[in-house]
């Protein structure tokens, strides 16, 4: 495993970032098919063992569940010192006025809840999972700032948000002094580039560590065009976010590509997102053993501009999607 910096801080990660929204009661939530605990705490086990110390999850995922669970088979597994933990906040977490967003109220409550869950003093990344349009983007700042003042995170991060968006909140926090979005966790892959546009040049310009989600494309570039899943078959975003003209093309040449190296087609589209200089680490979700496997391997892959380009080739542009 390799090990970088999350941005300019002196925070280091593995270049594998495990995702954690596939652990989780699947009774709870809108992810049925998430990973009950007994399934889940292996795949947890063997990402420490494989080097892995950087691990991402969420309030909401699994209606909470799934901060239970890692954080049970992270005291269990490794010391708390050596781990690099992420959650976030925004997502409705109860019926009814202040169940959700990035209010001062809803925010200062969901630290000490994700905590609860998570069994621990505090988070390393504390992430807004998405742009409130609803709170003024200072009264989220301060609250944050509090937050890692507190102690009760070391560092903060954003999740999919527009360029001006994001900028407008690097600027607002260095004229307040109050503490800075260190990273970025977008959606980036094969199927969706559009983040090249401003956001990954933003963050480049910045010092922004990026750790995007769905560098996979939920599945889509690790299987056959017309191949169907578990997940698949429930997943109302993945038909929203993917399908355009290319995408099968695209597909197909991970498949070639994969061929002529004699690995997974998941290592080839992980291979390509880190080669992106901009790229921290991506982050995967797994649900078996072969999908950890395939991420590991993919940190010493190592595909050539001319493999590249031909990845690239047939993409076409779309309408950036995920930001709600």
């Amino acid at each position: 495993m390799e090990y970088v910096r999350l941005g300019t801080t002196g925070l280091q990660v593995s270049r594998i970032c495990l995702g954690c929204m596939s652990f989780g009661d699947p009774e709870r939530g809108q992810h049925p098919w998430s990973l009950p605990e007994e399934q889940s705490r292996p795949f947890i086990e063997k990402a420490l063992a494989s080097g892995i110390s950087f691990f991402d999850t969420a309030n909401a995922y699994s209606d909470g569940s799934s901060e239970e669970i890692v954080g049970r088979a992270l005291n269990d597994f490794a010391r708390r010192e050596d781990v690099v933990l992420a959650t976030k906040v925004f997502m409705p977490m109860r019926p009814g006025t202040n169940g959700g967003g990035l209010s001062r109220k809803a925010i200062l409550h969901e630290i000490d809840a994700s905590l609860e869950r998570l069994g621990t003093a505090y988070v390393d990344l504390y992430q807004i999972h998405r742009w409130d349009p609803n709170t003024p983007i200072e009264e989220t700042l301060e609250a944050l700032d509090e937050v890692v003042r507190s102690g009760r995170a070391r560092y903060l991060g954003a999740s999919s948000m527009w360029a001006w968006q994001f900028s407008k909140a690097l600027y607002t926090a260095g004229e307040h002094g109050w503490a800075r979005f260190v990273s970025m966790q977008d959606q980036y892959n094969l199927l969706d580039r559009e983040e090249e546009r401003e956001m990954l040049p933003l963050c480049a310009d910045q010092g922004i560590g990026v750790i995007p989600w769905s560098p996979l494309a939920r599945g889509r570039l690790t299987r056959d065009w017309d191949e169907d899943t578990n997940r698949s078959g429930s997943d109302q975003v993945l038909a929203r976010l993917y399908g355009a003209e290319g995408d099968r093309e695209i597909v197909s040449r991970v498949a070639e590509i994969a061929g002529a190296h004699d690995v997974s087609r998941a290592q080839v589209a992980l291979a390509w997102v880190m080669a992106n200089p901009v790229i921290t680490a991506p982050i995967v979700g797994v649900t078996k053993d072969q999908h950890l496997d395939d991420a590991v391997a993919a940190v010493e892959l190592r595909l050539t501009a001319e493999e590249i380009t031909r990845l690239e080739e047939p993409y076409t542009p779309r309408t950036p999607g995920g930001f709600s």
